[in-house]
């Protein structure tokens, strides 16, 4: 997580007001409620595993064995099992 000046985000008054509480340190500021990104949207690995778990369901719906498909994907055949048994 990177920061921003507050010189450079927050009105002269209110970055006045700011500094009556706190001097040269770091301050975290929350989101706003409803807005928070769900895991792995800001990198894309959701989207990356969302289109792997699709192309591997597909496959095994295609006749592939859950073997042929843990050594293809590089994954346990317990994972491969979650993903294609999984209700998605």
């Amino acid at each position: 997580m990177s920061y921003i000046k507050a010189n450079v985000v927050f009105p002269e008054e209110l970055l006045k007001e700011i500094q009556k509480y706190v001097q040269g340190e770091m301050v975290y500021i929350p989101n706003s409620n409803g807005i928070r990104k769900e895991w792995g949207e800001s990198s894309g690995n959701r989207a990356y595993l969302t289109g792997r778990n699709t192309e591997i369901r597909k496959k095994f719906v295609e006749g592939l064995s859950i073997d042929k498909l843990s050594s293809t994907f590089c994954l346990s055949i317990d994972s491969i099992k979650k993903i294609v048994y999984c209700n998605k």
